[in-house]
């Protein structure tokens, strides 16, 4: 990992891929992970991103022009996703290759579709389910449960990576519910 450390906080349980790059003021909280050549830069404001959240690989994170980004916990940030000066709540999945712009806001328990590009200033209350190009809201669902599994298998995945192992357990796949009980 590259980095300009003095304004760089990572918690001691996080894990952060060697060619992820972060620059500036940000904050990776607990058992967070940020993973292969995700790029976090903050020349004003800050990035915070919350507890148990996943920033897979190739997200560009960035601050707006007047306004921080803040993602919360039990988030997954998918492959190739731009994050840009906005407020992702908790337990929310962005699709892969979205961007979400300076301004916006996205409610807790939602889901971002892949491809989606919300603009700048939008509003998305919780338990949005939200897809477009502008983005528009689609229909109210509780995403919370499922995406803090998604959140939970990261979790697990990058302590994983952080011993060397590259591939995760039917064990863990049971303790996780992504197979049945034995």
């Amino acid at each position: 990992m590259s980095s300009q450390k003095e304004n760089i906080k990572i918690d001691e349980t996080a894990w952060v891929h060697e060619t992820a790059l972060l620059f500036g003021n940000i904050t990776v909280g607990a058992d967070s992970s940020v993973w292969p050549h995700a790029v976090m830069r903050s020349e004003m404001f800050h990035i915070e991103i919350g507890a148990r959240t996943n920033i897979q690989d190739f997200v560009m994170i960035h601050v707006g022009a007047t306004t921080p980004t803040i993602i919360g916990d039990d988030c997954s940030i998918t492959h190739h996703v731009t994050v840009h000066g906005c407020t992702i709540g908790d337990k929310c999945l962005i699709g892969i290759n979205a961007t979400i712009m300076d301004g916006a806001t996205i409610g807790n328990n939602s889901i971002v579709a892949g491809h989606a590009i919300v603009t700048e200033g939008s509003s998305f209350p919780d338990n949005s389910i939200i897809a477009g190009s502008p983005a528009k809201f689609v229909k109210t669902r509780d995403s919370g449960p499922a995406n803090a599994m998604n959140a939970a298998f990261y979790v697990r995945n990058a302590k994983n990576y952080a011993q060397g192992i590259h591939r995760i357990s039917e064990d863990d796949l049971r303790a996780l519910g992504f197979l049945p009980k034995e």
